[in-house]
């Protein structure tokens, strides 16, 4: 058994070494001298597609090939950066203009990822180089404000497409040296570019090890979005609760970029993901900090309301009708009884069938073309909710129990945590069918405990109250005064807890003039 074992073991340490060098290999093919053989390579590379142009040219008598891809890169640009500049320079001075402006690579595979990512490939005959300049077809959407996390005030920029353009944001809103940006490669096949944004005064070191540590190790062939991105970092996988924020909105990122926590970027996404992560922030808005902090603490603890109601409203009204009826005051007692009393269902199966219908109305919603979603999702609640209970099947009680739920579960402002608060209203409501409040509370304290084990890259999920940090409570269920706000939030691991000394100088220099 124990022979059997190490077998195992050393064939898959060697199997797992084998994957980790093939990943951080590239494969290299030098240019060749001749224009046949590097013609040939492009056409191998792209054999049966129509949208590889290779154009003969001749600069100052020397032969050469233009080669470029008619769907990704942009003519009038290669007409203007590339033919333009060449044919005009003098004869002496071809050679600085190809320095200055093209990017040199004697690697032909170098050559074919650029080629692919919208660049122009220039080669001479007898050369064993070749040149390269982007010339990408440029067809973003403009900057605007993400429509999935809109404020009241505030900025109203949001991330594009366009990684350039995202970073472009970043670094106008945060303009200090100390801003890096680090690009990283990821995917065996088909490789995406990343880009990790952090501080370098505040971000915390091992942090940013930890990251590229889980980056390097995996293995997979296309990392088409951040949804594949998220799951093969985070460390709970099986979790309903996500680790990571997920957000589109420039200031939302800046300010967190200033608490020493850490951005990624991945091109193609319109979006950010912010590391480490706590439970309190995906109730945090924009909103919270521009408005009076009195109103802004108001408004925030009725998002935590909300997710005590989202989660626990339809399964307490499950546990009071099979139950706990005695628990209910005597004026509502008779007003419940004649809304249940001819209804053939139990509370479980009311309660299923319309959360089941309110998420079906909502997917329908989503999927839907703005104007008629808008239609579905008012009429359709309408039609549904008053059809049933004319029909006997639903009381009028349960109707009101679930309209107020899913108002709760979408006054969250991140969308991930409200799909994770309305799968869990599922499983209490189970647990209040078959135990009552004694099923509520058992879920609610594995809800928590839960909550208290989890980490975001080594950072607690759950804190600043598991661990408890009881300078960190001034911006978690309320918001405290900014000038209140010393210290960065433990939370964010950053290398400089200070965060400012005295806000309100001017109100202390009056006091020690008096």
């Amino acid at each position: 058994m124990k022979l059997t074992s190490l077998i195992f073991n050393k064939s898959k340490n060697k199997d797992t070494k084998q994957n980790s060098s093939q990943q951080n290999s590239q494969p290299v093919q030098e240019v060749l001298r001749t224009l046949e053989g590097n013609t040939s390579f492009f056409k191998q590379a792209f054999s049966g597609s129509d949208d590889l142009k290779i154009n003969d040219i001749n600069v100052r008598n020397r032969s050469g090939i233009l080669v470029y891809l008619e769907t990704m890169a942009d003519k009038e640009k290669i007409q203007k950066n590339i033919l333009k500049p060449i044919m005009e320079a003098e004869p002496n001075l071809v050679e600085d203009v190809l320095k200055s402006t093209f990017q040199k690579s004697d690697n032909l595979f170098h050559a074919q990822r650029e080629l692919l990512n919208g660049a122009c490939i220039l080669l001479f005959e007898g050369s064993k180089e070749c040149y390269m300049l982007d010339v990408s077809i440029s067809k973003d959407r403009p900057v605007q404000e993400p429509s999935n996390e809109q404020v009241i005030q505030g900025s109203h920029e949001g991330f594009v497409e366009n990684l350039l353009t995202n970073l472009h944001l970043i670094r106008k809103a945060l303009k200090t040296p100390n801003l890096r940006m680090e690009n990283l490669k990821i995917g065996d096949q088909i490789q995406s570019q990343i880009s990790l944004v952090y501080r370098e005064d505040l971000a915390n070191k091992e942090l940013i090890k930890e990251f590229k540590k889980r980056i390097a190790g995996i293995s997979i062939d296309y990392i088409p979005s951040f949804g594949y991105l998220q799951e093969l970092i985070e460390d709970s996988t099986w979790s309903p609760f996500p680790q990571i924020l997920y957000t589109e909105r420039v200031d939302r990122v800046v300010g967190h970029l200033n608490e020493g926590r850490v951005a990624v970027f991945i091109e193609g996404s319109p979006s950010c993901l912010l590391i480490p992560i706590t439970f309190f922030a995906f109730f945090h808005s924009p909103d919270d900090y521009n408005s009076r902090w009195i109103i802004g603490s108001f408004v925030r603890s009725l998002r935590f309301l909300s997710i005590v109601i989202a989660v626990n409203l339809p399964a307490v009204y499950i546990a009071v009708i099979g139950f706990h009826f005695e628990v209910l005051p005597d004026e509502l007692i008779l007003p419940v009884i004649s809304s249940i009393r001819n209804i053939p269902f139990p509370p479980l199966i009311e309660a299923l069938v319309m959360e089941l219908t309110i998420e079906l109305i909502r997917e329908a919603g989503v999927r839907l073309p703005s104007r008629i979603g808008q239609t579905i999702g008012i009429v359709g609640g309408l039609v549904i909710g008053d059809a049933v209970v004319r029909a006997g099947l639903i009381s009028n009680t349960m109707i009101v129990v679930v309209a107020i739920t899913a108002v709760a579960a979408y006054s969250i402002p991140a969308s991930a945590m409200s799909d994770a608060v309305r799968f869990l209203r599922f499983i209490l409501m189970l647990l209040a069918s078959t135990f009552g409040f004694v099923g509520i509370a058992f879920g609610t304290m594995m809800i928590l405990s839960h909550l208290c084990r989890l980490e975001s890259f080594g950072t607690p999920y759950f804190s600043p109250w598991a661990p408890f940090h009881f300078k960190d409570l001034k911006d978690t269920f309320i918001r405290l005064p900014i000038w209140k706000f010393n210290s960065r939030p433990f939370d964010a691991r950053s290398t400089t807890n200070d965060r400012q000394s005295m806000a309100r100088g001017w109100k202390f220099n009056e006091k020690k003039q008096k």
